[in-house]
């Protein structure tokens, strides 16, 4: 019995197994060579893995590695400062673990101060991976731990502080000894970052006491206020006194040494004519009229001098007339 074919006009395909074979081994070169190229960005360096160790850092540019999973490498940014976000966050961050859910954000920023009051904290921690090979390494999950860690040394440094020294005066100190105490962590369990600051945003108080402490705080700042009022009318009104008290002073003791300088000038004055008068009685008498005369005559207007032999004087009158007005 003959078989009977259901396109009996239909050319025959017939199977070339070294093309298929071809075909195949070309696709694989092609995917391996697709695979094994990689570009490394400006800001970053590749660390490359073969089986899941190291084998070496690439610096930016374009590299191969051997493909199919035998090497692989991790982009790691060297040389952009990156940062961490607590009790807040925001938006368009690249970077996943750079806040926590919203739902976490309150618990993140709620703190118990030295004096077990409440403080509302937030904060960022601004860092750079300085080792890239430690940062893949070291830790399953560097960032997340990051983020542990600095909440744990948030926490220390605020609970050693009193809700006034959080709020008003300790922030500077606060960033300070945060950054310190969090490198000493960061070192000691070979992270591969470095921290360069840390930040302090909004302290608040809870919101259920936010109003008291605010009315605490305008009393403390009219307080302040009223004393550098205070002290400033102090400063200006204590030096003009004691300068005027100084002025008075000074110049009574002027006026007194002027007062026994002219008592002690007309002493001696006295004397030196005394003892010109006890020499020559009569020139010194003549010598003491004419000069008394000679100051009281200077002060006497329209006066006129007679000699003693004058016969009369009404014709010496006419001297005083003036020509009369035209």
């Amino acid at each position: 019995m003959s078989e009977v074919r259901p396109f009996p006009n239909a050319p025959q395909i017939r199977i070339n197994p070294r093309l298929i074979l071809s075909g195949l081994v070309g696709l694989f070169v092609a995917v391996g060579i697709f695979s094994g190229v990689y570009q490394v960005p400006a800001e970053s360096v590749a660390v490359v893995q073969r089986f899941g160790g190291y084998l070496k850092t690439e610096n930016p540019g374009l590299h191969f590695k051997l493909p199919w999973g035998i090497d692989t490498m991790t982009l790691v940014e060297i040389l952009r400062q990156q940062k961490l976000e607590f009790g807040f966050s925001t938006r368009g961050a690249t970077n996943p673990y750079q806040y926590a859910d919203y739902g976490d954000q309150e618990g993140e920023k709620t703190m118990v101060t030295g004096d077990l009051n409440t403080a509302l904290v937030e904060w960022v921690v601004q860092y750079h991976i300085s080792d890239p090979v430690a940062y893949v390494f070291n830790f399953r999950e560097p960032l997340p731990t990051l983020r542990d860690l600095s909440q744990a040394v948030m926490r220390e440094v605020v609970g050693d502080r009193t809700v006034d020294e959080v709020l008003t005066i300790g922030r500077q100190e606060m960033e300070a000894k945060c950054a310190e105490r969090l490198r000493e962590l960061v070192a000691a369990l070979n992270m591969g970052v470095h921290i360069d600051q840390i930040q302090l945003g909004n302290i608040n108080p809870p919101a259920d006491v936010q109003a008291s402490f605010s009315d605490v705080n305008r009393a403390k700042q009219e307080k302040e206020s009223a004393i550098n009022t205070a002290s400033g009318n102090y400063n200006q009104i204590i030096p003009k006194a004691r300068g005027e008290a100084e002025q008075k002073i000074k110049g009574a003791e002027g006026y007194a040494a002027k007062r026994v300088n002219e008592a002690e000038g007309d002493a001696a004055r006295f004397k030196a004519v005394l003892t010109e008068y006890l020499k020559a009685p009569e020139v010194t008498k003549k010598r003491l009229y004419l000069e008394t005369m000679s100051d009281v005559l200077s002060q006497v207007p329209g006066k006129v001098i007679l000699d003693d032999k004058a016969s009369s004087f009404l014709p010496l009158m006419n001297l005083r007339q003036t020509t009369p007005a035209k």
